[in-house]
């Protein structure tokens, strides 16, 4: 198992994965290459602009997307806040409804509060205790006048996948434009945005083992977005500002490592796999509890709540603290969020009680992880809730 630091184990991938030795040697590269601004007409910066589009080619080519319907940008709050509010501009908002789930991420969220002000309607899709979306609830919110709709794809802090295909071909069929924070799930499924239903993606490269501060957008490009970062009209007028090349060569690289890896295995998933065992031993334990779905879930993605085995609820902050301390590197949830002292707020939206919302804890894999070292970790638990 690769130890981001020496004697860490780091099960938080979903918050941000290691970056691979592939990409840190390709960036280094671009750095020093690629340093010049790309907009500029000297030799150095026709290279540096050629790097950027090669790149750029790379990962539409991960997406089987056309270059003109990616849009990179910091990452995937930018990205969310770009695909709703950009496109929320073309609404009269007196008469426009936006749909989001209940167990959004705060980016999601954020948007819709700021949409609100604006004067547009707000209406939360109701999750049931696995946290998926209740479907009986799909004619009641997508009609007028909806003309928005938010799901996020795999639920970072339970692990949840929603319906987006079908969601996707109902929002399509009732001329409603349908985004996706799709930040958990690109690099570890093969996108085929050409069969998707789906007008609006985010996704971030730090999830999959690329660099911080870089993401994109896939949109189509029949649908008009208004740019929320105005300048030099870079990213085709819907992004602007100076490219960073060495970032873009960063994601570019974790994307096509990520894409043969998926194209080159043909016996399940191994993250799966290894999930799998993983997460039946911690069943096994007295007071563990699976929080989100059992089976439609991220592959690599753990998530529980923790009793003692007389019931008593354990801390999810605490455990989370202690653990780390004995070389345990995981999370209680989304850590792009800072309440950090209440319940999860996506707990409560799936039934649970406050007491229970302060109990989880979140496991997340990756390449780096070997099963030989990751069946020594519920030992870990099972001390503390004996």
């Amino acid at each position: 198992m690769q130890r981001v630091t020496s004697g860490l184990i780091y099960l938080d991938a979903s918050a941000t994965s290691p970056p691979s030795p592939e990409v840190l040697q390709m960036m280094c590269s671009a750095h020093l290459e690629g340093f010049p601004h790309p907009s500029s007409l000297h030799l150095p910066g026709l290279k540096a602009a050629e790097l950027l589009e090669r790149s750029r080619q790379v990962i539409a080519s991960s997406f089987n997307a056309t270059m003109n319907e990616i849009i990179l940008c910091s990452g995937g709050t930018e990205s969310i806040q770009l695909a709703l509010l950009g496109t929320a501009a073309l609404f009269p908002p007196s008469e426009s409804q936006l749909v989001i789930s209940a167990v959004e991420h705060p980016a999601v969220t954020a948007a819709a509060k700021q949409l609100s002000k604006q004067g547009w309607t707000i209406k939360v899709w109701p999750v049931n205790r696995q946290g998926q979306i209740r479907l009986e609830y799909t004619d009641e919110l997508l009609g007028y006048p909806t003309r928005l709709v938010s799901i996020v794809w795999g639920q970072s802090e339970v692990g949840t996948l929603q319906p987006v295909r079908q969601i996707g071909q109902i929002c399509h069929e009732r001329g409603i434009l349908f985004h996706t924070d799709a930040v958990q799930v690109v690099g570890h499924e093969i996108i085929e945005w050409p069969k998707l239903r789906i007008d609006l993606l985010s996704f971030a490269s730090h999830t999959f083992q690329g660099p911080r501060g870089i993401g994109g957008l896939l949109h189509r490009s029949v649908i008009p977005c208004q740019s929320q970062m105005n300048g030099g009209g870079q990213e085709h007028g819907f992004r602007s500002g100076t490219e960073p090349v060495p970032l873009v060569v960063g994601l570019a690289t974790a994307l096509e490592l990520v894409t043969n890896r998926l194209l080159s295995t043909n016996k399940g998933n191994p993250f799966q796999l290894w999930r799998d065992k993983l997460l039946n031993e911690f069943l096994s334990i007295p007071g563990i509890e699976l929080t989100g779905h059992p089976s439609l879930r991220l592959p690599y993605h753990i998530s529980i709540i923790c009793r003692t085995k007389h019931d008593k609820s354990l801390l999810g902050r605490a455990l989370v603290k202690t653990l780390g301390n004995r070389g345990l590197a995981i999370s209680r949830g989304t850590t792009c969020s800072n309440r950090e002292n209440y319940g999860s707020y996506v707990l409560k939206a799936m039934g649970y009680s406050e007491d229970e919302a302060l109990t989880g804890l979140r496991l997340t894999l990756g390449p780096c992880h070997d099963f030989d070292t990751l069946h020594k970790i519920p030992s870990l638990l099972r001390f503390y809730t004996d």
